[in-house]
Formats: structure tokens, C-alpha cells, sequence
């Protein structure tokens, strides 16, 4: 075995990490018997030679010596070496990806190209490997196969003609998943492998195997699944709760439409799968990160009969898409299964549905907040994440909220090895709600030496119903000390303060605003300022510090503190300079800032209109839109104001709320004009406009639903089609 590894000129190479001589030690490692250097040896290959997907010359350079491990029958952990070499080899570069291509990454691209290549060249021997002792490699070859092999036809009779004779049940449905996987890549077999998933999901094998099938004609042909799908994927899940005693392989015998293996089989045009269809484990060079993902994942499945069930169900969600009645009334019978591990995956499946889809989800939601009595932790965790993201969406939950938050007060702050503490889930998912209810907890968390860093926003959302705290916010103020680490104790407060516009605590802020040291002094006079606009005439002591402070124009303070004055006094003479003088900043966000203050004071700031509408041509999309919105609000004249702003909508999602937030202020929008055309458009679709493949934020769903309730606001009066 490695014939010829040494005369490869691996110090000539690099991988993530430098120099590649070190790669020929990971070979020998991938090689070795003991399994805790096979480890370290998988680790390193994904955390330096294929780092995050990468493929470096000395990636290919092991090619050749992945394949001699993967086939020789002493070496253990083959299945790994297979995913490896898949990884590796299945990338798709589209004629898109060629086009935006930079010169920069000329190499990289050869290399994924040469890497493809090779992988494919050799993808032969997985035919064999599907066949192999080991189960671990029978699991990882079919993948392989319909990933890398250039004749899916082959590969797709291979996979029907290997299913009935599969012992392991674990394979079987890594057999079904290649197949999906062959539709997916190769579309003119899509109808041919719907057909085969659609008489397996019909036939009595095992309901494993059937619920896969269902998965993958998700994926690969929606339209094909049955009408009743939610019922059929329900009795499967019970019968997997409760298999019969050698159900395993009920029913499956020789296919009598599988297709032999035709050697001389010639490729269909393929039209490959996006570079995102590739299975790639997690890739981050951290020492010993597999045996970490191995142990998690061991954990995870501790105890589950099916610990693949869970695979199955998302990736069946995956494929029914934007069938959000299917997948809710799925979700909502797994939640209600008797089955803890079930209902886990349930409550996570449902805050990603709630993240991405629009929809009524009254009866998930108070499905998930049963949860929270469970005893297990890792489901009441679960709910109390999901709920927390919902804001006033979690109102079916509010009940059981309350009703694990004063059962569990030592949950109320989370403490953390480093950096501040902040609420627990609970506490935040009932204070999104503006429930009362939790003002106990936030009470609890301002005596505490160190103020949870998230307890001020909690109280905004809280408003009058967290009236109490004042006093508490107060004293807690009093107390910072103006040193260095002056701005993590006092935002919080500042924050709590603002929502509740306190005005008398306009001395304490005040004290803050004098004293403010120099690390991170202007973020610290910028929340204080904002805190003193927000006490509004309540504030007046603090007018003679803003004139002193807008009397030195040029400045971020200078803006905000105009803009703070103005709400304490209502004084557009004494603003209008510092504010003007802000719109000239070279700083786009000191522009911005002065723009939204020049529009709160509405017509007497008309004569900055023609400095706002030149900024409509500004390059800066977040500028242009506060510059349209101001101009209405100091000229009152829509036209202009409302063409910039579809513009804005149109190029960006992220403006969306703040458009729909000035149409909304104008008043009904006109019947049959754009503006009403794009806000109908925005309530009928299914997918929220902020939704994202791979990511999301806290505040996403409370964004969308804000978003259309700003929609259906600005439409009212309009008749049909105000609702989404």
C-alpha cells in the first residue's frame, strides 16, 4: 500500500494550514488499528487537505492513495475514506459558477474540476464496494456511486437490483437516497426513479423503507407524492415506534422491475445538481472535531430504535417545500407521538417551518408550549428556543410559558464562562409577548451583581407593563462606574430606561452623558442621548447639555443630540443647523441618522427638500430610502418619495419593513397603483421575505410579521386582497 508515496514532493504543497508534508502521516494514519489515530487522521484530512470543501494540489495528490484504502479489506473505517473521496470529487462547477469566475480563482476552479475528474475516473470500484463485508462501506458506496459515476443508469439499476438482498436496514435506505440522488442530478431519470420511490412507498417492505421513499419522491418529484401523505407518513411513524417482531424486511423480495447491470450502458445527458446538492460533513480544522461529531451524534440517537427517522422526516420536509398545511399537520401528529425523540426533532422542525413559511400555525405553536411541562430538558429546552424566536406568535404558548417560568426560576439568567449573562429563553419568549408575567424574572435579574447584557430589551418589549422596574433601572445606573467597562453595564439600563421613558431618571442619564470615558464613549453617549429623546418634554433639565453638545456640528453626538432636543423641546431653530450639517457628513451613517431626525420634524424642516431629494440618486440603498421617506414627511409630496421607495423594495428585501413602515403612514394606498400591486404581492406569497438557505436571525419571524402587518395596514380601506 501508498506505492510511491514518498517520492510525491508534498513540502512543495500546502494545505489550509501550510506546509503538506504532513499529509502522507495522515494517510498512513487513515491506515492504521488503532482507532484513535484513524481519528485524528479523518480530523486533519477535513480540517487542512479539504478544509471547508477545498482542494489544494496535495488534495489531489492523495487521490490515487484514498482509493488504495478504500478498497483494501484490512483497513478499517473504509465507509469514512468513501464519504472522503466523495466529498472531494462532488463538486459540480456550473457554467453560472464559470462565468463568475475571477482570475484570483482560476486555480482553485482547475483544481475542483481535476478533482472531479479523477474521483469520477476511479468511481468504478464503488460498484463493488456496494457489495463489500463491511457495512460501513455499503452505507457510504451508494452515495459515491450516484454522486460520481458517469453512467447513472447503470447506477440507478445497480441500486433496485441490490435493495431486495441488502441485510442491513440502514443501507436499504442509503440505497433509496441514492436513487433520489440520481433524479436529482440526471433529470431525464426523474420519472423513471418516481416511479420505482412510488411503488416502494406503496408496497409492504418495511415502513423505514417506505417513509424513505416518501422522502425522496419529495425531493426529486413532489408531485408524485399520494394525496393522503400526512396520514400514510403517520401510521409509518407508529409502525416504527412498534415494529413487529421481524417486520424488518416484510415483503421485500427480488424487484420484478428492477433493471440488470448493463456494462455497456451509455450516460443520458445529465444536467448536474448545484454545487449545494453535495453531502459534505462538517469541515473545521479542530482537533479531534470527528470524534466530537461522532460522540454528539452517538448521544443524539442514544436509545432510538430508528435513529435515522429523524434524517427521513427532514428531508421529507425539504421536498414538501411550500405545503405548509402538509407539514404543519405532520409536525403538529409528531408532536403529539409518545415518542420524546420524536417530538425533539418535531419542536426543531417546526421553528425552521415558522423561520422560512408564512402560515397559521395557532395549533404548532401551543403543541410546542406542551412541551415545556415535559421532564425531558432537551424537549423543554427545544420548545423555549422555538418560542423565543416566535414573539407574538408564541401567544397560544403564553400559559405555559408562565407556567415553566415560575416553576424554574433558577433559569431565569443564564451565566456563561465568558462574557456577560443574559435572560433564558423563557423569560425572553414571555416578554416578547408584553406578558406581565414576566416582570418577576427581570426584577430578579437587575439585583444581580452583573445585569443579564439583554435585560433592557426585554423590558421595551414589556412597555408600560414593566413600569415597575423603573426604580430599579435607576438605582442600577447610579451605581456604574464610568470606567472602561462602562458601556456592557450601562446599555442594558439605558435601554430598559428608553422603553419605558422613564423621564425621571433624566438625572442618572445624565451623569452617564457627562462622564462617558473614551473606549466606546460615543456608543455610550449615543444610547444615552437616545434615552433622553425618548423622555420627551419629561426631560427638560437635560436641554441645556444638548444645545451645548449640537454647538459643535460635525459629530455623531451632534446629530443625535439635536434629534434628542428636538423631542424635549420641539425647537426645529435649534436643530435644523447641526442637522443640516450632518446631512453633509462624509459618513453615510451620520447622513442617515440626520435624515430620519430632519423628517421627525415634519414641514418645518422644508427648506432641507432639495438636499433630500438629491440624495435620492445617491449609491448607498439605505440612504436613498431614509432620504425618500424624509422628503415626504417635510414636503408632503408622495410621488417622488413613493417611486424611490418601490425602487429600494425592489432591489433589496432588507428595506422592506422600513418602506412598508412610510406607506403605511400615508394613508390607503390608491386601488390599482404599483404601490398596492407590490404590497398584494408581498401578502401572497408563502415564503417570508427575509427567509435564508443556511442561516437566519433572531428577529427574522418578528420582522416578516411585522412586514405584513404593515402591508395589510397600508392596503386597508382598498377592499379585496387585504389579507395575506
Amino acid at each position: 500500500m501508498f506505492s510511491g508515496i514518498d517520492e510525491v514532493d508534498w513540502a512543495s504543497m500546502e494545505h489550509a494550514y501550510g506546509p503538506a508534508d504532513d499529509v502522507p502521516e495522515l494517510l498512513r494514519g487513515l491506515a492504521s488499528e488503532d482507532p484513535a489515530v484513524r481519528e485524528a487522521a479523518l480530523d486533519g484530512m477535513y480540517g487542512a487537505v479539504h478544509h471547508q470543501g477545498d482542494v489544494y494540489a496535495c488534495t489531489l495528490a492523495c487521490i490515487p492513495f484514498l482509493f488504495e484504502l478504500a478498497v483494501d479489506p484490512g483497513v478499517q473505517d473504509r465507509g469514512s475514506v468513501v464519504e472522503l473521496l466523495t466529498s472531494i470529487g462532488g463538486f459540480d462547477l456550473d457554467e453560472d459558477d464559470e462565468a463568475e469566475i475571477d482570475e484570483d480563482e482560476i486555480e482553485g476552479a482547475a483544481n475542483y474540476a481535476m478533482a472531479a475528474a479523477a474521483v469520477t475516473a476511479g468511481a468504478g470500484v464503488f460498484f463493488e464496494l456496494i457489495a463489500d463485508e463491511d457495512p460501513g462501506v455499503r452505507l457510504a458506496a451508494p452515495l459515491a456511486l450516484a454522486t460520481l459515476h458517469r453512467h447513472p443508469v447503470r447506477v440507478l439499476a445497480l441500486l433496485r437490483e441490490r435493495l431486495p438482498v441488502e441485510p442491513d436496514e440502514e443501507v436499504r435506505l442509503a440505497l433509496v437516497e441514492a436513487a433520489g440522488r440520481v433524479a436529482l442530478r440526471h433529470r431525464p431519470l426523474a420519472g423513471r426513479v418516481a416511479e420505482w420511490l412510488g411503488r416502494l412507498a406503496s408496497r409492504a417492505h418495511s415502513p423505514g423503507l417506505r417513509l424513505a421513499a416518501l422522502a425522496q419522491l419529495a425531493r426529486c418529484s413532489p408531485d408524485g407524492l399520494p394525496g393522503d401523505v400526512v396520514p400514510v407518513v403517520s401510521g409509518l411513524l407508529r409502525e416504527m415506534r412498534s415494529p413487529p417482531e421481524g417486520s424488518a424486511a416484510e415483503g421485500d423480495g427480488p424487484d420484478p422491475d428492477a433493471e440488470p447491470v448493463d456494462p455497456e450502458s451509455e450516460p443520458v445527458d445529465a444536467e448536474p445538481v448545484a454545487a449545494g446538492e453535495t453531502c459534505r460533513g462538517e469541515q473545521v480544522a479542530t482537533p479531534t472535531l470527528v470524534g466530537q461529531l461522532r460522540s454528539l451524534s452517538a448521544q443524539e440517537n442514544a436509545g432510538r430504535g430508528t435513529p435515522w427517522a429523524a434524517d427521513l422526516l427532514r428531508t421529507l420536509h425539504v421536498g414538501l417545500d411550500d405545503r405548509v398545511g402538509d407539514r404543519t399537520a405532520l409536525l403538529a401528529d409528531q408532536l403529539r407521538s409518545p415518542d420524546r425523540r420524536q417530538r425533539i426533532d418535531a419542536v426543531r422542525m417546526s421553528g425552521g417551518l415558522i423561520r422560512a413559511w408564512r402560515g397559521p400555525y395557532e395549533e404548532l405553536v401551543a403543541l410546542v408550549g406542551d412541551q415545556l411541562s415535559d421532564p425531558e430538558p432537551r424537549l423543554a429546552e427545544a420548545a423555549s428556543h422555538v418560542l423565543e424566536e416566535l414573539f407574538g406568535l408564541a401567544a397560544p404558548a403564553a400559559d405555559a410559558l408562565a407556567a415553566r417560568l415560575a416553576d424554574r426560576p433558577g433559569d431565569w439568567v443564564k451565566s456563561w464562562a465568558s462574557g456577560p449573562p443574559g435572560l433564558g429563553s423563557t423569560v425572553k419568549a414571555l416578554a416578547r409577548l408584553g406578558d406581565a408575567r414576566a416582570v418577576p424574572a427581570l426584577a430578579a435579574a437587575l439585583e444581580r451583581p452583573r445585569v443579564a447584557h439583554d435585560v433592557g430589551f426585554a423590558v421595551g418589549h414589556l412597555g408600560a407593563a414593566a413600569q415597575p422596574l423603573a426604580g430599579a433601572l435607576r438605582s442600577r445606573l447610579a451605581e456604574v462606574e464610568l470606567d472602561e467597562g462602562a458601556y456592557d453595564r450601562a446599555s442594558p439600563l439605558l435601554a430598559g430606561l428608553t422603553g419605558l421613558r422613564a423621564g425621571e431618571a433624566t438625572p442618572e442619564v445624565l451623569r452617564v452623558l457627562r462622564g462617558a470615558p473614551s473606549y466606546r464613549g460615543e456608543w455610550l453617549c449615543t444610547a444615552a442621548l437616545r434615552a433622553l429623546g425618548s423622555f420627551g418634554p419629561a426631560a427638560r433639565e437635560a436641554v441645556p447639555e444638548l444645545r451645548a453638545l449640537i454647538s459643535r456640528p460635525g459629530t455623531a453626538s451632534a446629530t443625535e443630540a439635536a434629534e434628542a432636543l428636538w423631542a424635549i423641546s420641539g425647537d426645529a431653530e435649534a436643530v435644523l443647523p447641526a442637522l443640516i450639517e450632518g446631512l453633509q457628513s462624509p459618513q453615510v451613517h451620520e447622513r442617515r441618522a440626520a435624515a430620519v431626525a430632519l423628517g421627525s420634524l415634519g414641514p418645518r424642516a422644508a427648506v432641507v427638500a432639495p438636499r433630500l431629494r438629491g440624495l435620492l440618486a445617491h449609491e448607498e440603498l439605505w440612504l436613498r430610502v431614509d432620504a425618500a421617506i424624509a422628503l415626504w414627511e417635510v414636503s408632503g409630496r408622495s410621488q417622488e418619495t413613493v417611486e424611490a421607495l418601490l425602487a429600494g423594495w425592489e432591489r433589496s428585501r432588507h428595506v422592506r419593513v422600513r418602506v412598508a413602515e412610510c406607506v403605511a403612514r400615508m394613508g390607503p394606498v390608491p386601488e390599482g397603483s404599483a404601490a398596492a400591486h407590490v404590497l398584494r404581492s408581498e401578502l401572497a406569497s408563502v415564503r417570508r421575505h427575509n427567509a435564508m438557505d443556511g442561516g437566519y436571525g433572531s428577529h427574522d419571524i418578528h420582522e416578516d410579521e411585522k412586514l405584513l402587518a404593515l402591508c395589510r395596514q397600508a392596503l386597508r380601506g382598498t377592499g379585496k386582497g387585504t389579507t395575506a
